[in-house]
This record gives structure tokens, C-alpha cells and sequence, in this order.
């Protein structure tokens, strides 16, 4: 088990089985050094716990829990890749998009939950750059969605 590993578990969580894609792509792609992954929803055991927008159907609080959801998935994703977690040298960026009421703002507070959850987990090499985005929907009427880009060490 990975430092990583042990570090999500120490937090009571583990990573999820890689989620089956929901339409023509792959949950992540290594570039060299590099692993993109795709955009990823907040399932958990394969369904949605919740839909709706952020601000009307889903509050805040949960939005940002979601997206928690939505990094296990990506870091599910990047082990499935390249097999060993602590290959991550870093997290180079992160992307969140909340699907928002049309009067919420608060998505960087949303996208926070992920951030936060990856610096729990990688200390400083889950320090990122990163971008918070307000959308109308997302896929499956989820309520974020994120993708993360991670730099393997040699």
C-alpha cells in the first residue's frame, strides 16, 4: 500500500474502482511525465448520491464533499495508470466545474473540498494551480465534476 494509500486511509477512505467512462474517451492518458485525467464525477459504488445545482438542489457543504468523491476517482484513476500513487510528484493543476444556480458564486469554496482532500493526502506535492468554474450541467445532472493533471517523478 502506498503512502498515499495510507494516508486516505488514515482519513477513513479508499480509493473506488476506477469508474467506467460514460461515453467515447479513457479516465486518464500519461503524456511523459504527465497524466491528465478525464473529468470526473462524484460517483460513489457506481451511482450518484446526489443531482441538482448547486445552490438550489445541493447545498454548498455537500458540493464540496462531492467533489472530495470526485478526487478518489481521479486518484483511482492515475493508480490504475501507473500503479504506484507515490509516483506523484506533484499535482500540477486541478479543474472544477459546479454546476450553480444561476445567483451561485461560491464555486471556488465547492472546488475547495478537492484541494483540500489532495493536500491531506499529498502534503505539499498536492499543492496546485487551479481553475473553479460555474456551469449549468454536467453530466448525469451531477453536481461537480473535476479533473486533475499530476507530474510523475522519474
Amino acid at each position: 500500500m502506498s503512502t498515499v494509500e495510507k494516508n486516505l486511509h488514515s482519513l477513513g477512505l479508499s480509493l473506488p474502482q476506477v469508474a467506467t467512462p460514460l461515453a467515447v474517451y479513457v479516465p486518464a492518458v500519461q503524456s511523459g511525465r504527465h497524466i491528465h485525467t478525464s473529468g470526473q464525477l462524484p460517483l460513489v459504488d457506481g451511482a450518484l448520491p446526489l443531482t441538482g445545482k448547486v445552490g438550489a438542489e445541493v447545498t454548498p457543504e455537500q458540493a464540496k464533499h462531492l467533489a472530495r468523491a470526485c478526487v478518489l476517482n481521479a486518484l483511482a484513476a492515475v493508480k490504475q495508470l501507473v500503479g504506484d500513487l507515490d509516483r506523484i510528484a506533484r499535482v500540477v493543476k486541478v479543474v472544477g466545474y459546479v454546476a450553480s444556480a444561476p445567483d451561485f458564486t461560491g464555486q471556488p469554496g465547492v472546488v475547495n473540498g478537492a484541494s483540500e482532500l489532495l493536500g491531506e493526502v499529498l502534503g505539499d506535492r498536492g499543492l496546485h494551480a487551479r481553475s473553479a468554474v460555474g456551469v449549468t450541467i454536467l453530466p448525469l445532472n451531477a453536481p461537480v465534476e473535476i479533473e486533475i493533471q499530476v507530474e510523475l517523478s522519474d
